[in-house]
């Protein structure tokens, strides 16, 4: 039997994620592979900046945006981030199932999001503001689908983790996975940030 099997919540390291060689390795494997994800983002919002007023005659993001549908978005993307951190405080204090419940809340409102994100495309297509017509649309969908299909993929990611883990519980194996995943989730959210102010609020201003 193995030792993580044994674990109680009075003998649950205060730092599960860090507890062993393998989830130190997972955790600095992680802020390297941040570090390759911002330099992507950071070429992204450059890419933009340079080309938003390159409409080719299409419409403007005045003309195209809707920031009461888009704050909403933000909110629920930012309450997710919240949710994750409820995950995270059960997870060191060994509460599976409560970490568990917020994850499952956590991807239902990314779920959300991502829907309303979708949704938000589908209008602006029906607008004539598609990928391909002019540098604007180009430099906008390429950097906030990136962002969507990264949002896919956290969902998928802690999905799996819900999963996979349902029944064997929580261990020093998988808690530097969660964690991890728990860390993606907020630099998602981070990059949104900055989506929402450089793309959204300052296209409103012009």
């Amino acid at each position: 039997m193995h030792v993580e099997e044994k674990l109680t919540a009075e003998t649950f390291p205060a730092s599960p994620e860090k507890a062993t060689l393998e989830g130190k390795n997972k955790f600095l494997g992680f802020w390297l592979f941040l570090g390759g994800e911002t330099v992507l983002f950071a070429a992204l919002f450059a890419t933009f900046l340079a080309l938003r007023e390159q409409t080719n005659g299409g419409p403007t993001s005045q003309e195209l945006f809707q920031l009461p549908l888009v704050f909403l978005a933000t909110m629920i993307l930012l309450t997710s981030s919240l949710t994750s951190v409820y995950a995270m405080y059960h997870m060191k204090n060994f509460e599976f199932k409560k970490m568990q419940l917020w994850l499952g809340i956590t991807v239902l409102l990314g779920a959300l999001f991502l829907g309303l994100e979708i949704y938000e495309f589908t209008e602006y297509v029906h607008e004539g503001h598609t990928i391909t017509s002019s540098a604007f649309g180009s430099a906008f969908y390429v950097l906030v689908g990136t962002h969507g299909a990264h949002v896919a993929f956290g969902l998928c990611w802690i999905t799996t983790l819900i999963i996979r883990n349902a029944r064997r519980g929580l261990d020093l194996h998988n808690a530097p996975k969660y964690y991890v995943a728990s860390l993606y989730w907020h630099f998602i959210d981070v990059v949104w940030i900055f989506i929402f102010t450089v793309v959204y609020l300052m296209g409103m201003v012009g």
